[in-house]
């Protein structure tokens, strides 16, 4: 069974860090892409950073370029988003997916690409 477990939320100030972990579990990490998403209190969930360790691949969001990382311990099954300097717009909740590349080399980046989801982990920055 595909399970992803967030963690790493919190409230912070602008201008401050916080770093997000998925566990995953029940999964070849390798086979598959992890992205990480969020949503924001009416609107519509959006990618914010995914990322293929077998492929060497990944996307980060405008909003979040130069900003947030991604990263992956393939040991623990862990993918890490790192985020510095947030701003109050960054407030959401932000939530790890997987997806089967299958012999892919195309790295999903919308939500509906992908077929596991997280619990989600609440991010709040005050201003």
């Amino acid at each position: 069974e595909v399970q992803l477990v967030e963690s790493g939320g919190g409230l912070v100030q602008a201008g401050g860090s916080l770093r997000l972990s998925c566990a995953a579990s029940g999964f070849t990490f390798d086979d598959y892409a992890i992205g990480w998403f969020r949503q924001a209190p009416g609107k519509e969930r959006e990618g914010v950073s995914c990322s293929s360790s077998s492929l060497g691949s990944t996307y980060y969001a405008d909003s979040v370029q130069g900003r947030f990382t991604i990263s992956s311990d393939n040991a623990k099954n862990t993918v890490y988003l790192q985020m510095n300097s947030l701003k109050p717009e960054d407030t959401a909740v932000y939530y790890c997916a997987a997806d089967f590349l299958g012999g892919s080399y195309y790295v999903p980046t919308r939500p509906h690409e992908y077929d596991y989801w997280g619990q989600g982990t609440q991010v709040t920055v005050s201003s």
